[in-house]
């Protein structure tokens, strides 16, 4: 509310200083009780109304168009639609890679959607972790040495960095490739070594985009069975994929489409 102030001089000073105060205080209470909301119904990204809006020449595309979204823990949701529907704007607005022009995101009971990209870095960095359609590996470092990078990012020593990455790479069984560089690898291969990445820092949420797209039949299922595993470890995992395998997987299937959700299936596993 404005505030018209009648001076001496017949003047009018304009002044909204006194309601700020207490308009700030039932912002914050609102979003403390929604944080204890979520909490209390084990929700672990809630994301309100999102709008995220790309300039490509003179042209407007809305690749998010007032979505809403709740992920509880220990969820896996895969969410199909054609190539082009906004699948991975919304994956990268969930897991804190892009911010939204409207609306707000909480993941782990933090407002993600306010946060500068210095502060979304470090919260990725713990939080969250990323498997994309195209490996996105660092060219001029091993496979031992992409798993180490983030690790490094998070302050751990130089011997667990390389204890921890062994044995993820172990687990993905490219124990024998720890050496090689990315253009040395199979796409397969690139792609295991990536989700070894994403797992470096033992995320709580997985987000992962296509990540079977390139790959052939036995490839993919190997890299289902991972998900199977992860699942099974209670991860929370959002997916984007046209895989009937990894769908099969989920519990919750999210139709998705000119940026928004057309539909969404709970499946009884």
């Amino acid at each position: 509310m404005l505030h018209f102030k009648n001076l001496p001089d017949n003047e009018y000073l304009v002044s909204g200083k006194e309601d700020k105060p207490e308009l700030e205080e039932m912002k914050e209470f609102e979003e403390e009780n929604l944080k204890k909301e979520l909490n209390q119904k084990n929700i672990i990204i809630f994301g309100e109304a999102m709008v995220k809006d790309y300039e490509i020449g003179d042209f407007l595309v809305r690749a998010v168009d007032n979505v809403s979204l709740k992920v509880n823990i220990g969820e896996f949701i895969a969410i199909t639609g054609p190539s082009g529907a906004g699948k991975t704007t919304l994956l990268n607005l969930l897991g804190g890679l892009d911010s939204p022009n409207k609306g707000r995101i909480y993941n782990q009971g933090v407002k993600i959607s306010d946060m500068n990209q210095e502060s979304l870095t470090t919260f990725r960095l713990m939080n969250s972790g990323f498997i994309f359609q195209n490996y996105n590996l660092i060219s001029t470092l091993t496979a031992e040495e992409n798993i180490m990078f983030p690790l490094m990012l998070s302050g751990m020593k130089f011997d667990k960095q390389r204890e921890r990455a062994i044995k993820l790479l172990k687990d993905v069984r490219l124990a024998d490739r720890r050496e090689h560089l990315p253009f040395q690898l199979s796409a397969g291969e690139q792609q295991r070594v990536a989700i070894a990445r994403a797992m470096a820092n033992d995320p709580p949420v997985i987000l992962a985009d296509e990540p079977t797209a390139n790959l052939d039949k036995k490839t993919s299922q190997f890299i289902r069975d991972i998900f199977k595993l992860l699942k099974k470890d209670e991860k929370t995992i959002i997916i984007a994929t046209h895989d009937d395998d990894l769908i099969a997987l989920a519990d919750k299937i999210i139709s998705f489409d000119k940026g928004k959700i057309i539909s969404e299936e709970r499946i009884s596993n």
